[in-house]
């Protein structure tokens, strides 16, 4: 194998790395965000009274929107890669849902 064909050999395999590397942190960044969601979540099922559940009803809709942008970054990431179907990640990775107040009255 001539020197220039090694190289080349060698620029495609850390290019294969860094997208894989990259892929991860990806994924790492989902699962943080929706550990998060989950952890605001089971707060807001907590909330002591009503101006304690509007204002983690707040937090849980910012963490659940960083979610779901962690999740586009995860697909636009397998994308990149090659990875064109992401029926796993949906298995894996379901979105949060949305959450609405319940009937308590704030203070109560």
């Amino acid at each position: 194998m001539t020197r220039l064909h090694e190289t080349h050999r060698r620029i495609n395999a850390e290019i294969a790395q860094e997208k894989a590397a990259a892929l991860g942190r990806a994924g790492e960044r989902l699962e943080a965000a929706l550990a998060h969601v989950a952890s605001v979540g089971r707060r807001l099922d907590a909330a002591p009274d009503g101006a304690a559940e509007a204002r983690l009803l707040g937090e849980y809709e910012t963490a659940r929107v960083r979610a779901h942008h962690a999740r586009l970054a995860l697909l636009i990431q397998r994308e990149a890669v090659g990875l064109r179907h992401h029926r796993i990640v949906d298995q894996q990775f379901p979105e949060p849902p949305r959450r609405a107040a319940s009937r308590r009255l704030p203070g109560t």
